[in-house]
C-alpha cells in the first residue's frame, strides 16, 4: 500500500478517462486554483492565444541563436533533419503533457505530476530540477543581455554591471501574480525575436562571409556532434512550465492549439533562422549567431532581441517563484486575496530567484556549461523522457493496467522509447558537458569569479 504523505490531501483522485469532461469530477472543481469567482486574485484568465505567446517568448530566445553553429557542425542537411525532426517530437510529448494535467486537474508544476508518478521523493526530485532549471535559464537570459548591451556599447562598462542593469527589469517583469500581467509583453518579445531574426538574417545577406564553405554532411566525432545535437534539443526546452501555464487558463481543454501554434512557429523560423544564417556565413559562423555580423548589424539585432531576452527571463524566475508560491499557500486565503504575507512572501521569491540567477551568471566561470549541464539533466526529462511516462501511468490506472498497454501496443513501445530517449539525452548530455569543462579547464579557458 502507498505510504499516505501529509501532502496528499491536496490530490484529490484523478478525472476519469475522458480528461476535462470525465464523469469523476469537473475540472474546476479539483484543480489547483478551485472555484475563483468570489476571489481577489484570479489566476485562470488565460485564453489559448495568449498561452500560445507566452510559450513562444519562453522558448523562442537565445536558444536559437546557437541553431546556425550546429549546422556548421553536423551539416546543412542532417542539421535541418534534426531540427524538424525534434519539433515534431516536442509536439507529440506537448501533447502527452497536456493530456496528462487535464487528467489530473490538481497537478500544477512538474514537481505535482512527480508526486503522482513516485510518491514524495518524486515530488522532491522534479520540484527542485525545476527551479534549478529555471534559475539557471534566467541566468541565462541575463548573459545574453549582458552579451547584447556589451555589443551596443562596444564593451566600454565592466561586463558585470551590465549583468546587473539587465537583472533589474527582468526582475521587475517577474512581479506580477498572475501569468495574463505578462502576456502583453510577452506579445512584444515575440514581435522583437521575430523582427531581430529578419534584421539577422537580411544582414548575413547583405554581407556574405567571401569565401565561406557550406557543408552538406560533415563527418565528426560523438563528442563534437552530440555538443552539436544539444542546441536544437534544448531549443525547444520550455515544456516545464506548461502545467503552470495549463493551470490558467480559462479552458484548459484548448491548450493543444497553443502547443501546436508553438511549435509550428518554432519549427518554422528555427530551420529558415539557421538555414539562412549558415548559408550566408558558413562555417565560421559563430553562437550567438548575432555575433558573425558586421559591427552595426550585430548591435541593430542585439538590440532588437533585448525585450525578448528580457520577458524570458522574467517567466523563468516567474516559474520558479511560483512553484514555491503554491506549495507553500495552497488552499489557503493568501493565495487568492491581497494579503500582506502573500505579496511580502512573493516578493521575496521573485526577488531570491533572480538574485540567485545574477549571483550565478557573475560568480561562477563556468556558468554558461552548467546551463548545459541543468538542461541535460532536467529539461531532457520535462521536455522529453517524462512525457512517456505520464502516458504509461493513465493508460494504466485509467484504461485497465497492463491490459491497456497490450492493447495499445504500439503508442506503448513508442512512449518506452520516449522514456528511452530521454535517459539517452540525460546521460550523453551530461558527458559532453562535463568533457567540455575538463578540457576547458586544461586549455586555461576559464575565467576568474567576479571579472570584468
Amino acid at each position: 500500500m502507498k505510504e499516505k504523505y501529509p501532502y496528499d490531501d491536496y490530490f484529490p483522485p484523478p478525472l476519469e478517462a475522458g480528461g476535462v469532461d470525465g464523469p469523476a469530477a469537473h475540472y474546476h472543481d479539483v484543480d489547483v486554483f478551485g472555484r475563483e469567482e468570489s476571489h481577489q486574485i484570479r489566476y485562470k484568465t488565460l485564453s489559448w492565444q495568449m498561452v500560445a505567446v507566452l510559450m513562444i517568448a519562453e522558448i523562442v530566445s537565445n536558444g536559437m541563436l546557437s541553431l546556425p553553429s550546429s549546422l556548421a557542425v553536423v551539416g546543412i542537411v542532417p542539421g535541418v533533419i534534426l531540427i524538424v525532426f525534434l519539433g515534431v517530437f516536442a509536439t507529440y510529448t506537448s501533447y502527452l503533457l497536456i493530456q496528462f494535467k487535464l487528467n489530473h486537474p490538481e497537478v500544477h508544476n512538474m514537481g505535482d505530476a512527480g508526486s503522482i508518478l513516485f510518491g514524495r521523493f518524486g515530488r522532491e526530485l522534479l520540484s527542485f530540477g525545476t527551479i534549478v532549471f529555471a534559475v539557471f535559464a534566467t541566468g541565462g537570459q541575463l548573459l545574453a543581455g549582458q552579451i547584447a548591451l556589451a555589443s551596443l556599447s562596444s564593451s566600454k562598462l565592466c561586463l558585470m554591471l551590465y549583468t546587473g542593469i539587465f537583472t533589474v527589469p527582468t526582475l521587475l517583469c517577474a512581479l506580477p501574480r498572475t501569468l495574463d500581467r505578462l502576456t502583453w509583453l510577452s506579445v512584444a518579445s515575440v514581435i522583437c525575436i521575430m523582427v531581430a531574426g529578419v534584421v539577422g538574417m537580411v544582414g548575413a545577406g547583405i554581407n556574405p562571409v567571401a569565401g565561406r564553405t557550406i557543408s552538406v554532411t560533415v563527418p565528426t566525432d560523438f563528442v563534437t556532434a552530440f555538443l552539436s545535437i544539444t542546441n536544437p534539443v534544448f531549443s525547444y526546452a520550455g515544456h516545464f512550465m506548461f502545467f503552470i501555464l495549463v493551470s490558467e487558463m480559462k479552458h484548459p481543454e484548448s491548450a493543444m492549439k497553443a502547443a501546436y501554434t508553438l511549435q509550428g512557429f518554432a519549427t518554422t523560423f528555427y530551420v529558415v533562422f539557421a538555414v539562412v544564417m549558415y548559408v550566408y556565413i558558413g562555417n565560421t559562423v559563430a553562437s550567438p549567431a548575432f555575433s558573425s555580423l558586421p559591427p552595426n548589424w550585430q548591435k541593430a539585432a542585439y538590440a532588437i532581441s533585448i525585450p525578448n531576452f528580457l520577458i524570458a527571463g522574467s517567466l523563468y524566475s516567474h516559474t520558479a517563484a511560483k512553484l514555491l508560491f503554491i506549495r507553500f499557500f495552497r488552499n489557503t486565503n493568501d493565495l487568492h486575496s491581497h494579503t500582506v504575507l502573500g505579496w511580502s512572501s512573493w516578493i521575496l521569491l521573485v526577488l531570491l530567484m533572480n538574485g540567485a540567477a545574477f549571483v550565478l551568471a557573475i560568480a561562477v566561470p563556468i556558468f554558461s556549461y552548467l546551463i548545459g549541464i541543468a538542461a541535460a539533466l532536467f529539461a531532457s526529462w520535462y521536455t522529453y523522457g517524462l512525457a512517456g511516462a505520464f502516458w504509461l501511468y493513465d493508460s494504466y490506472h485509467l484504461q485497465g493496467g497492463r491490459q491497456a498497454w497490450s492493447r495499445h501496443w504500439f503508442k506503448t513501445t513508442l512512449n518506452v522509447l520516449t522514456l528511452v530517449a530521454g535517459a539517452f539525452i540525460c546521460v550523453a548530455g551530461t558527458y559532453v558537458t562535463i568533457k567540455l569543462i575538463v578540457d576547458a579547464y586544461h586549455n586555461g579557458l576559464v575565467g576568474k569569479p567576479f571579472s570584468c
